[in-house]
């Protein structure tokens, strides 16, 4: 997949995007001792989604992105390339905003999982179950959430349900 991006985007980019269906943008975040630039290339052509979806897998497929994300720390620069499939159709400032939304929602969530759940200390290794524990954190998660009789975090609620059976028995919903 990310070669088949990598391709369209190298050959519009080596005729300098004449003519070319990518739509672009760019962003420069400054904070924090950083400088954080993110170019974007969007394109949503159809001989594009075509190419990209050549065996009907992608079902919904509305875009194609690429971005580049350079962060300079004084005087050291790193930069990465990253390519995403979309069932979005929006211009390349939008695809930006969306890609930071959604790693913020994530960044959070896993913050969220590791403090009431200590996910990062779990050891489980074999078969499907690292995958079943993890989404077994997530329900537990918002079922906790989802109760709002008590005025406390996600971390108190479940040591309240361990240490009492009513509120346990409220918080699943029997």
């Amino acid at each position: 997949l990310h070669d088949d991006i990598r391709h369209l985007y190298e050959v519009d980019r080596e005729d300098g995007f004449k003519g070319s269906p990518f739509d672009y943008a760019r962003t420069v975040n400054k904070g924090h001792g950083r400088v954080e630039i993110r170019k974007c290339w969007v394109t949503s052509a159809p001989e594009y989604l075509q190419y990209m979806d050549r065996d009907g897998e992608w079902e919904g497929l509305k875009s194609i992105a690429i971005v580049e994300a350079t962060r300079r720390i004084g005087e050291k620069e790193s930069s990465e390339m990253r390519y995403f499939i979309s069932s979005l159709d929006v211009g390349a400032e939008a695809m930006l905003t969306y890609i930071r939304t959604h790693w913020e929602v994530e960044n959070k969530l896993h913050w969220c999982l590791d403090v009431v759940f200590r996910e990062d200390d779990n050891r489980v290794r074999k078969g499907h179950a690292p995958e079943n524990m993890a989404i077994m954190r997530k329900i537990a998660l918002n079922v906790l959430r989802k109760e709002k009789t008590k005025k406390c975090g996600a971390k108190a609620k479940r040591l309240i349900c361990a240490m009492d059976m009513d509120y346990l028995l409220k918080v699943i919903n029997l």
